[in-house]
């Protein structure tokens, strides 16, 4: 505790130090760019010194791209308040991709699922679920029950009605933004995220993935299906929401003390789309 507690006041000592610099000293030194970076670049020495981290950047280089916590995710928000809950919407207009997108997932899914050693068939959980489109079409048939969790409120409306004939398996729909929500302990077989963890800071999405190991039943799994990038960071400013490159996400995954346990990339992709990985973790 006494080794932990000296860490943390040195940390604090270093950072204070830095930021002092900012307004006291560098501007009239220096150029502004340069100093952020040399301390951007001197913190993530720092942090693999102390905690032995590989010098990915992590959490530095996203925390820079994405600069600023509250209007990141206050900027997503605005946007899901336009984007029309139907198919199209949930897409993003590349409607065509659905059936691709599916079978690829269905496929990836029966890896883990409903055999000796893998995960059971009772009880699922689809993350940022939008109107329920991988609920009906890649968990429903599967699972004997599923919950939803969305920040809208108006794709989780609509998803009583696009799911179907099969609603009345989807037993409970939280209306929750991830960093904010807790799924339930040793719930789930199955907690599916998709097209989502980029809406969430590296610390967010570190924590987001600790809870849902907790919220995992015994041989559960969690699947992330996303965009990846071919290299660092990419902000999109329509959506405010932030593409990491693999390393970056390999790394966040093993602060949880998750092991990623089967990787896939979604083949049949246009070439200019981002491409798209399917990791599934224990």
């Amino acid at each position: 505790m006494g080794e932990k507690m000296a860490w943390i006041k040195a940390h604090h000592a270093f950072k204070s130090r830095w930021d002092r610099t900012d307004n006291d000293m560098c501007r009239n030194s220096m150029s502004f760019f340069l100093h952020k970076t040399i301390r951007g670049d001197f913190f993530s020495s720092y942090l693999f010194l102390l905690e032995g981290l590989p010098l990915v950047k992590l959490f530095t280089l996203t925390s820079e791209i994405i600069n600023g916590e509250m209007q990141f995710y206050a900027r997503a928000k605005r946007f899901y308040e336009d984007v029309p809950a139907t198919e199209e919407g949930m897409m993003g207009d590349f409607l065509e991709l659905n059936s691709i997108d599916v079978e690829a997932s269905c496929g990836f899914l029966r890896k883990f699922v409903g055999g000796p050693g893998k995960a059971d068939t009772e009880y699922a959980l689809d993350c940022g679920c939008g109107i329920g489109r991988v609920t009906r079409y890649v968990l429903l048939p599967s699972f004997s029950s599923v919950d939803v969790v969305d920040m809208m409120d108006n794709f989780l409306f609509e998803a009583l009605s696009y799911i179907g004939k099969d609603a009345q398996k989807v037993k409970d729909y939280f209306c929750f933004p991830l960093q904010q929500f807790t799924p339930p302990i040793k719930k789930y077989d199955v907690i599916w995220i998709q097209w989502v963890t980029g809406h969430l800071t590296d610390k967010d999405l570190m924590l987001f993935l600790i809870r849902c190991k907790s919220s995992l039943k015994d041989n559960g799994v969690i699947i992330i299906k996303d965009n990846v990038g071919r290299q660092g960071c990419i902000m999109d400013q329509n959506d405010s929401s932030v593409i990491r490159e693999i390393e970056i996400l390999r790394n966040i995954i093993a602060k949880c003390n998750l092991e990623i346990i089967c990787a896939e990339k979604q083949l049949d992709i246009p070439e200019q789309f981002v491409p798209i990985w399917m990791l599934a973790l224990k």
